[in-house]
């Protein structure tokens, strides 16, 4: 009954237009008077405060202001122009390159609306420049942009372990090779694509352009490598490498490029701390209901409608994934992850699934969600920046879609594909 009135509730709100953390607030009150505790103004701010008093969270701010001083600060375009160099002599090159440039994205800012916003800026007018489709430059976009939650450091993979009690380490160890296996096939898929819909760029370079290139694009790429080298082997914890990438920005783009400024990095500063409030109110009041549903002993009686399953992993995980695909339709990652992960994860830890590899599909299913209608957060975005209408962006979005949940299902069907490199990287 508790189970289906948290459902009822959310959706509800969910769908009469109420923002997200209003909306789990709203459900924390109406479990609280489900439970017989009446009206005790004290639980859920308290709930609120200890769900994000959290030292593992503290990456979060440290991140969303590494990636926003990129953004501002030259090092967006160094990376486009370095993916540009490595793969723009193919044909199609402008594809390959907003597919490459997601992958380097992924690993230096971690977020997928800042990596379309960032890419989608850069590279949407220079695919119209040359003749592609509109709806379709957008698409390959927008399907790169779901590789920013699955290669580390990832600010959702710092959630999800934060909320289920998972090592953020290993998380992030194990979305690096699926996430360089997504890009691989959505690499494969644009070869098909060029050749359906023609075109025909090609970008060259001389050696002189390619050498400039590589040595000023070289600081952005050493990033992600020092980031993760330096978290893999100890030299700190995910939360200390947050605010390593910070510090590295500010240094890269104030006194190499020095195309940011003391004034500039105050305006950052300001719009990192507005980002950064938006997702800690959702994660506060998510740790709300999260309480709620533990008292409600919800867990319990999703284990009990899944208990059929619970010996067929594999149908179980198909089930689940089948659910989380719904949910990533109608709301966004960050609040999925919340409000799901302390419900499935009791669930799959008694079927016997690993962890870090249900963590793993959790976080990809719910990250495709974000480039499905109707609340896919980056088809706006991208249809924003590009001046494209929405119908035609996700018809042209769609065979990416596709090939992202093919992967999806190879990783569900083959776990070892995850979990032997996240062994062999740990």
């Amino acid at each position: 009954m508790e189970l289906l009135i948290f459902i009822g509730t959310l959706f509800f709100f969910l769908f009469i237009g109420v923002p997200i953390w209003q909306v789990l607030v709203l459900c924390s009150m109406v479990l609280m008077f489900h439970g017989g505790m009446g009206l005790d103004v004290l639980i859920i701010p308290q709930a609120m405060l200890d769900g994000s008093d959290n030292y593992a969270l503290m990456a979060i701010p440290f991140f969303i202001f590494a990636g926003e001083i990129m953004s501002a600060g030259g090092l967006s375009v160094r990376v486009v122009r370095l993916a540009q160099l490595l793969v723009g002599r193919i044909r199609g090159g402008l594809g390959y390159a907003a597919i490459f440039a997601s992958v380097i994205f992924a690993g230096l800012m971690g977020s997928s609306v800042g990596e379309a916003a960032a890419l989608g800026g850069l590279l949407l007018p220079m695919m119209k420049k040359v003749g592609y489709n509109p709806g379709r430059a957008g698409a390959v976009i927008s399907a790169g942009a779901v590789l920013g939650p699955i290669i580390p450091p990832s600010t959702n993979f710092i959630i999800l372990g934060v909320t289920v009690g998972l090592s953020v380490t290993k998380l992030f160890m194990i979305g690096l090779v699926p996430g360089i296996l997504l890009g691989i096939a959505l690499m494969v898929l644009w070869y098909v694509i060029v050749r359906i819909d023609g075109y025909t760029d090609q970008m060259t370079f001389t050696k002189e352009e390619a050498r400039s290139i590589v040595i000023d694009s070289w600081p952005a790429f050493m990033m992600p490598v020092l980031l993760l080298g330096g978290i893999r082997f100890g030299v700190f914890t995910p939360t200390e490498g947050g605010a390593f990438a910070a510090i590295y920005a500010i240094a890269v783009c104030m006194f190499y490029y020095r195309e940011l400024s003391f004034r500039e990095l105050l305006e950052v500063s300001a719009s990192s701390a507005r980002t950064t409030a938006v997702v800690m109110v959702v994660v506060a009041a998510a740790s709300a209901v999260g309480w709620f549903i533990t008292s409600a002993q919800i867990p319990s009686q999703v284990v009990s409608l899944f208990e059929p399953l619970i010996d067929k992993p594999i149908l179980l995980l198909l089930a689940l994934n089948a659910f989380l695909f719904l949910a990533g339709m109608v709301m966004d990652l960050t609040p999925n992850i919340l409000i799901f992960a302390p419900v499935f994860f009791p669930l799959a830890k008694q079927a016997g699934i690993d962890p870090y590899h249900f963590g793993l599909l959790f976080v990809l299913n719910l990250g495709i969600g974000v480039i499905t209608p109707p609340v896919g957060t980056i088809l706006y975005v991208i249809c924003g920046i590009g001046n494209i209408k929405i119908a035609l962006l996700i018809r042209k979005l769609m065979p990416f879609i596709l090939a992202e949940i093919l992967v999806l299902f190879l990783l569900l069907f083959f776990p070892k594909l995850s979990l032997v490199p996240m062994k062999m990287l740990i």
